[in-house]
């Protein structure tokens, strides 16, 4: 396969928040885990997650099997890399026949998600995506003798952030770019697409039996319902529809066209939306997506106050978001005893945290709440004068959850 190409990411600035560095995606923490498997020096791994979190660690750039950056320490300038395993042409080709093998593959790498089971075929198929123990071969000009030093850690993490936001770069690693991944894809679609084409139909097919068929007669088309004049439709039984200004309509045929790309993309990908949205849940779906419209229709349902605050809600976690925003449920007791741990073990001060069904709340000096989504996401929350409101992004973990700035 072809190209050699190398990516530059911008350095990420001193984080104000808590980041956290284990990795937001479960592929993010696979990389993650591999670089604390590889370690025999935790002090290392904990000087290295200050050193990500602290800005130190310049322009990353990621080429097939390496990625360097240069770190500025207070002392002294580092340069540090870590080396990969590329993927050979063979484990590429059965790598691309597993992506091939279902649309839904495609449009989730699209849309920067890497499913588990596109990672556990390849696998199956001897393709080893994920590094696993001992895969990552760390490097630094510093004098340190640990590997990784706290120079290569600090990098390790910041690409975990990396990865997070784009499964492309551990594909850019293993040695394709996104550009030649995709157009492979794009010729092999071609080649299968003509092959279809050309390919002989034998006798005794029975595509010949159904092409031999006459067709028959067309029903007859049902008549049109009557029309109906605007102002003879009502909002309600006393309030007449208002007038549609020049900006909506355009607006909501636009909606109806964008979900129904959303509802082919549930059909290739053979994963629905499991979310059926009532009247005021689909208005707060409207006002996230068309600020414009959010006036009207907090009116039309007498709730301003409410609307913005799903709107809120909406933006950061989408249907779940607001589901969670508006009601409660029972998990599994071990989900939320796991994620206690997690948040009691990452607190740098003693927390006291209480349980309500799918809500963590803590009390004492820092008081926040996470709440769990149907989806397994924990959603961040704090309170504003005796309210809880939306604060930042859904995440599986939920210390990951609680690391936005606005938490804490």
């Amino acid at each position: 396969m072809s190209g050699e190409q190398a990516r530059g990411f911008p350095a990420f600035p001193a984080q104000t928040g808590r980041r956290s560095t284990s990795g937001r995606s479960w592929w993010g923490r696979a990389w993650v885990q591999a670089l604390e498997d590889t370690s025999l020096d935790s002090d290392q791994l904990r000087k290295g997650r200050r050193t990500a979190n602290s800005g130190q660690v310049g322009t990353i750039t990621i080429s097939p099997g390496r990625i360097a950056a240069t770190v500025y320490a207070p002392d002294d300038t580092y340069e540090a890399v870590v080396q990969v395993d590329r993927l050979s042409d063979d484990e590429w080709r059965r790598f691309l026949d597993q992506v091939a093998a279902r649309a839904g593959h495609i449009a989730a790498l699209l849309d920067g998600e890497m499913p588990h089971e596109l990672v556990e075929a390849a696998a199956d198929a001897g393709v080893p995506l994920l590094p696993g123990i001992g895969d990552l071969d760390p490097s630094c000009t510093c004098d340190g003798w640990e590997l990784p030093c706290q120079h290569a850690a600090g990098l390790c993490y910041q690409v975990g952030w990396l990865l997070d936001e784009d499964p492309f770069v551990l594909l850019l690693m293993r040695g394709q770019s996104r550009e030649d991944l995709l157009d492979e894809l794009q010729n092999r679609s071609t080649t299968s697409s003509a092959a279809a084409v050309e390919a002989p139909v034998e006798e005794g097919d029975p595509a010949l039996e159904v092409f031999a068929r006459q067709p028959g007669e067309l029903p007859e088309l049902p008549s049109l319902p009557a029309k109906i004049a605007l102002e003879e439709l009502v909002v309600s039984e006393t309030q007449p529809l208002p007038e549609l200004e020049p900006a909506t309509l355009p607006l909501l045929v636009l909606d109806a066209a964008r979900r129904a790309r959303a509802e082919l993309k549930a059909l290739l990908t053979g994963d629905a939306d499991p979310w059926e949205l009532d009247e005021w849940q689909d208005a707060v779906r409207l006002a996230a997506d068309y600020p414009s419209l959010a006036d009207r229709l907090g009116t039309a349902f007498n709730r301003p106050a409410d609307l913005a605050l799903g709107v809120q809600a909406w933006s950061y976690g989408g249907a779940p978001g607001l589901d969670v925003l508006e009601h409660q449920w029972t998990p599994e007791p071990g989900d939320l005893a796991r994620a206690r741990t997690e948040l009691l073990a990452a607190a740098d001060d003693e927390l006291e945290i209480s349980i309500d069904q799918n809500r963590l709340t803590t009390s004492g000096e820092v008081v926040c709440q996470v709440r769990l989504d149907r989806l397994g996401r924990w959603h961040p929350y704090r309170l504003v004068d005796e309210a809880w409101v939306p604060a930042g992004p859904a995440d599986r973990d939920p210390t990951a959850a609680l690391a936005v700035p606005d938490v804490w």
